[in-house]
């Protein structure tokens, strides 16, 4: 495993109009790489998503060995397209594909944190594929009555709140089907691995900080703790949160994935909430974020817990 500076190599996006350069949300970063003595090489994300994983790995030179990936979210199939066109070159990802999965749908996650995170069901479904009431019906059976809210395997629409995410009340099955065939008609090809609903949770903000927090782990300690990135503030509610963190990192090592993110939430009781899992590989990182940080997590295996600067200061 790349563990040190000297050998830690990753696989960023490049850009779609120059295939020597890093895709600009992802370049600081390569840059900081390179400055602490790592290997920054590019893959064609684009062709990855096509399909065609050699030509996506092309540029990765032959025996680069084990290489983290850090870039836009893959498919877990494609995830695992990846993996076998770097092994027939001599190379091989860091986080496998049966980890990248556990760690990056929730079905693979949510028993390790059950108990954490809002009570969820689920159904497998193909794009353009929406189930039907009576099997939503039995889905949502085992949730607690009240509103829930609605995803895939990775992702919701929480920017369309209203009509394509939240339910607020089970009980109205006709509602419930409604905001979930929205959901998938929007989703389109990029539904993720089927349909979720989840109890809805109230959470409320902290005086004067994020929403929601990140927290990233590295081989089952957390290393970084950041506001997620739709948070218009970079600040976290310390030390409040280190003690919700015990419990999260039992379910961090139960999970077994080197490289994960949490995002945690307040609830109005006051406890702390696993709202969503991810691989760190392509959890985005704050705007503000100190990116010099964030390369010490994949380059350090012993880098420390960092939390966010304060307001004003400019990241490294």
């Amino acid at each position: 495993m790349a563990t040190t500076t000297a050998t830690t190599t990753v696989l960023y996006c490049r850009d779609p109009l120059n295939e020597r350069r890093a895709d600009a949300h992802f370049a600081a970063q390569a840059r900081q790489l390179r400055d602490a003595g790592g290997t920054a090489l590019l893959i064609d994300h684009d062709a990855l998503l096509a399909g065609d994983a050699e030509r996506a790995v092309a540029r990765v030179p032959e025996g680069t060995g084990a290489v983290w990936y850090r870039g836009w979210m893959i498919p877990s199939g494609h995830y695992a397209a990846l993996d076998a066109a770097l092994r027939r070159r001599g190379g091989e990802l860091v986080v496998t594909p049966e980890a990248y999965r556990r760690a990056h749908e929730l079905p693979g996650w949510y028993e390790s944190f059950a108990g954490l995170t809002p009570v969820s069901g689920w159904l497998p479904a193909v794009p353009g594929a929406v189930p039907d009431p009576e099997g939503l019906a039995a889905l949502v059976a085992g949730l607690p009555p009240g509103a829930a809210v609605v995803k895939d395997y990775v992702k919701s629409r929480k920017h369309e709140w209203d009509e394509a995410c939240y339910v607020p009340d089970l009980a109205d099955r006709a509602a419930l089907h409604r905001v979930v065939a929205r959901f998938v008609e929007l989703q389109g090809e990029f539904l993720a691995g089927g349909v979720v609903v989840r109890a809805f949770e109230h959470f409320v903000t902290p005086e004067a900080t994020a929403a929601e927090v990140r927290v990233w782990w590295r081989d089952g300690v957390p290393r970084l703790v950041t506001a997620h990135p739709d948070s218009p503030v970079n600040e976290v509610p310390e030390p409040a949160l280190e003690s919700a963190l015990e419990p999260v990192r039992a379910a961090v090592e139960a999970l077994g994935c080197p490289f994960v993110t949490t995002d945690l939430a307040l609830r109005a009781d006051g406890v702390w909430r696993v709202v969503e899992v991810g691989d760190g590989q392509v959890s985005d990182l704050h705007r503000e974020a100190d990116q010099a940080a964030f390369v010490r997590l994949l380059t350090a295996h012993e880098a420390p817990l960092r939390t966010p600067a304060p307001s004003g200061t400019t990241p490294a």
